[in-house]
């Protein structure tokens, strides 16, 4: 009896642990919406030094794949680790999706919304379905995406 009930222990740990190990590679739909509630009240606390810690990926605001970006009322990216500068409105997905012009019509603000669309895993380069929360803080859109 106690050979079996340890068996069922030992068994019970590797599958826990392998769980853990596949669900921690990438973040989740919970992680993300998390996220971006923790951005939205970054930017109404301090636009600046948010926005500047989310480009940094300082602060939390950058936890394996997930990470948030914003945009400002002219479309153009005000926080991306790799994109500032450039046009988030004008963003298209790798299949030609206008990405950018569907987060702006979608960010509503107080509230949070979804976009999906293809794009590659970092480091990658085939694309994959990635949804992204949206949402409006004052001038900024901005959102936190994930893997499906």
């Amino acid at each position: 009896m106690k050979l079996k009930s340890l068996f069922c222990v030992v068994a019970s740990a590797g599958v826990l642990v392998a769980s853990a190990a596949f669900a921690g590679e990438f973040g989740t739909a919970d992680e993300a919406k998390a996220m971006l509630t923790k951005a939205a009240a970054a930017v109404k606390a301090d636009k600046a030094a948010a926005l500047a810690q989310f480009a940094k990926g300082e602060g939390g605001f950058k936890d394996r794949d997930l990470y948030p970006f914003c945009g400002g009322p002219d479309g153009a990216f005000t926080a991306h680790p790799t994109l500032n500068g450039k046009s988030l409105k004008d963003l298209k997905d790798k299949t030609g999706k206008a990405l950018g012009e569907e987060i702006y019509a979608t960010a509503k603000e107080g509230e949070v919304k979804e976009v999906s669309y293809m794009w590659p895993r970092p480091g990658q380069t085939d694309p994959v379905q990635k949804v992204s929360f949206v949402t409006k803080v004052g001038d900024q859109t901005c959102a936190v995406g994930y893997y499906k």
